[in-house]
């Protein structure tokens, strides 16, 4: 999938002193998705992240990168390793950085010509986005294709 940058002083912060930065990216990537993540291997070197594995989709890998790349510190992923089960092929999503004033109806205007598509977006994101007027200049997240 390639690499996509991350802002490094946005995102949450999940480090935990005396932890390896893999450990926590890998729970936080257990917690926000579950057993979708399991066979999800996470390398981390000075603000890069290595990710590796084979998922059930590729929303699935669209959002493994997104939950691991919008973490304070991280400025770049590497989703080169992730891939598909076998046989499978999917359409990408569209990757958006939300910039100051932005608003969930805001870019689904922007995208899709109509403000109240905002809960595709939400809930495209939901691994990612907790509440949908909670979002943050820097966050990066998925713009599925409209159906």
């Amino acid at each position: 999938m390639g690499l996509f940058k991350f802002i490094k002083t946005a995102g949450e912060a999940i480090f935990k002193k005396g932890n390896k930065k893999e450990e926590d990216i890998k729970d936080h990537l257990k917690k926000r998705m579950g057993d979708m993540a399991k066979d999800v291997e996470v390398k981390e070197d000075d603000g890069i992240v290595t990710l590796t594995g084979v998922c059930e989709s590729r929303e699935v890998i669209e959002k493994v990168i997104l939950i691991a790349g919008n973490v304070e510190g991280v400025e770049s992923v590497n989703g080169d390793g992730l891939k598909l089960e076998s046989g499978k092929t999917e359409d990408e999503a569209e990757f958006y950085t939300i910039v100051k004033g932005d608003s969930l109806w805001k870019i689904a205007k922007k995208y899709y010509g109509d403000g109240n598509k905002y809960p595709a977006i939400f809930e495209a994101n939901r691994e990612v986005i907790k509440d949908a007027d909670l979002i943050y200049p820097g966050q990066v997240i998925r713009i599925p294709a409209q159906k």
